[in-house]
């Protein structure tokens, strides 16, 4: 799933997917590029897609002793406008909040 943002003229976006090998959700923010001009005939399909991610949140599902982590995957510098910085960390506690309701919920069946 992506989602795409635009601030002072630039577009971002937001990625989620899952990391089987990590046992974690990793929601990833990036400039968002331009779609491949092959995509243009598609019908609903959008101008701009994810590009190279520079920051990853890493939210552990399987193991709630884990803490959730946000990783700098950058050769370049980066600003990041505050808002933008929300829209992620927002997107982070959102998934960190599903995760520990299904920890919890699956903790409950087990009892009963």
């Amino acid at each position: 799933m992506s989602e795409l943002r635009e601030h002072a003229g630039r577009r971002y976006a937001i990625q989620s997917l899952y990391a089987g090998p990590d046992d974690a959700w990793t929601i990833e923010l990036s400039e968002a590029v331009p779609a491949p001009a092959a995509w243009a005939g598609i019908p609903n399909t959008m101008s701009h897609r994810p590009g190279a991610a520079f920051l990853a949140a890493f939210v552990p599902d399987e193991d709630p002793t884990l803490e959730p982590t946000v990783h700098i995957h950058s050769h370049d510098e980066h600003v990041i406008p505050y808002e933008i910085m929300r829209w992620f960390m927002e997107q982070v506690t959102e998934q960190v909040e599903r995760c520990r309701a299904a920890y919890a919920q699956q903790k409950l069946e087990a009892v009963e």
